[in-house]
């Protein structure tokens, strides 16, 4: 593979296009008060960020992806994966920092229905906190969110997969996979701000490399527009690639989102300060963080160098469609056949066992939501063309270390 990266510096992880920044806005993953963070936020709101809090307040805006539902009424609904939600005081650990904005279009927010997803709004707002990406229909899931400072307009653009068809229609919802209606409204945000940020919550989950239609998606948001694509909802960090001067983060990771697991990447992520310029975007500072059980903390010298050499390997083939899609296949060859069936297998057991509700959910979501279709058309059409196994040694290694590699 050859080198060009386009000078980002994976040794600090910062990258410029020369240009002098007016303002600094910092962008975070995935946040969530469940499990182990649900106790912890309500009892120290501020105490769960650690040492990144005063990084976050200095800059001049804050987005966050909220990836549950803040509400005390609502019942679960039936759905492919996990379901996640929050109480209304929960919103108190946005409010502490205070996150200026938060994005919606994700996978969780409709998991206590209608009702939930309102009381939402309505917490998030008694606060100030501003949000964009989804709903009571699709004119107010689509609609960019301007945000002002230091004399700068900026739009943030959020959609996502619309998993289990929460996109939104004529009623409530997510804004979906809708790439023409997503270009449309960046050029329309072009014409009123100095920076448009495209924030996707889409693809495959825990594996190092985004799939081909991801990378195509945000190179698409780019090109109609967008001066930073910033993606998220893989649980894990993946790659940075610049497309024609537009910096592409494909994953950040979790945030404030707590894992009951053992596994070293879902265990880190980072931040992206990005650099605002007037018309468009000067740079970014990567700021890289472990997730442990009490909150998020900064990685020292040693760990974080690791981190910025492990992040330029992974960034690397995406700077090529060739190796971009070669990165993909690694994983497919890895997951394999033998991957397919049992996934199959267990989602049968669902619709046979207990849970037919459960197991139908989640079988229509592989048919019905990019990231699944995508996985299973691949993963066929390599068996059928006799190309499994065919992908390089070192996308199949970084494939499994990212899936098994545990915390040592």
């Amino acid at each position: 593979m050859r080198r060009k990266m386009k000078d980002i510096n994976f040794k600090t992880g910062t990258w410029s296009n020369g240009r002098g920044p007016v303002a600094h806005m910092m962008i975070a993953g995935d946040w969530a008060p469940i499990r182990e963070f649900a106790p912890l936020i309500e009892k120290n709101p501020e105490g769960v960020y650690g040492d990144l809090l005063p990084l976050i307040r200095e800059a001049d805006l804050s987005l966050v992806n909220l990836e549950a539902p803040l509400s005390d009424t609502g019942a679960p609904v039936t759905k492919s994966g996990a379901v996640f939600k929050g109480n209304v005081c929960h919103v108190e650990g946005l409010a502490a920092v205070p996150f200026d904005a938060v994005t919606l279009a994700n996978n969780h927010m409709f998991d206590f229905g209608t009702v939930a997803f309102k009381e939402t709004i309505n917490a998030l707002e008694s606060r100030n906190i501003r949000h964009t990406g989804a709903g009571m229909d699709l004119d107010e899931a689509k609609a960019p969110l301007i945000l002002e400072t230091c004399g700068l307009k900026v739009a943030v653009v959020n959609f996502s997969e619309g998993e289990d068809l929460t996109a939104a229609g004529k009623g409530p919802g997510v804004m979906g996979w809708d790439l023409e209606t997503v270009a449309a409204q960046i050029k329309t945000a072009k014409a009123e701000a100095d920076a448009v940020v495209a924030v996707v919550h889409c693809g495959l989950e825990y594996i190092p490399y985004p799939p081909a239609y991801v990378i195509d998606a945000f190179k698409a948001v780019a090109d109609a527009g967008a001066d930073a694509v910033i993606g998220h909802h893989p649980h894990v960090p993946q790659g940075i690639f610049i497309h024609k001067g537009v910096p592409v983060c494909c994953s950040l990771g979790n945030f404030v989102f707590y894992q009951p697991t053992k596994f070293h990447w879902r265990k880190l992520g980072y931040m992206v300060n990005l650099k605002l310029a007037q018309k468009g975007v000067a740079g970014f500072d990567i700021i890289p963080y472990r997730i442990h059980d009490t909150g998020v903390s900064l990685l020292q010298e040693e760990e974080e160098n690791r981190f910025f050499q492990r992040l330029e390997e992974i960034s690397l083939p995406l700077f090529d469609e060739e190796n971009a899609l070669a990165a993909w296949n690694g994983f497919i060859d890895y997951y394999g056949t033998a991957g397919f069936k049992n996934e199959v297998n267990m989602i049968l057991g669902k619709m046979e066992g207990e849970e037919p509700g459960k197991g139908a959910a989640m079988f229509r979501n592989r048919l019905t939501t990019a990231q699944h279709f995508y996985h299973w058309k691949d993963l066929l059409t390599r068996i059928v063309d006799n190309k499994m196994g065919d992908s390089p040694q070192w996308a199949r290694d970084i494939a499994e270390e990212w899936l098994t590699r545990e915390i040592q």
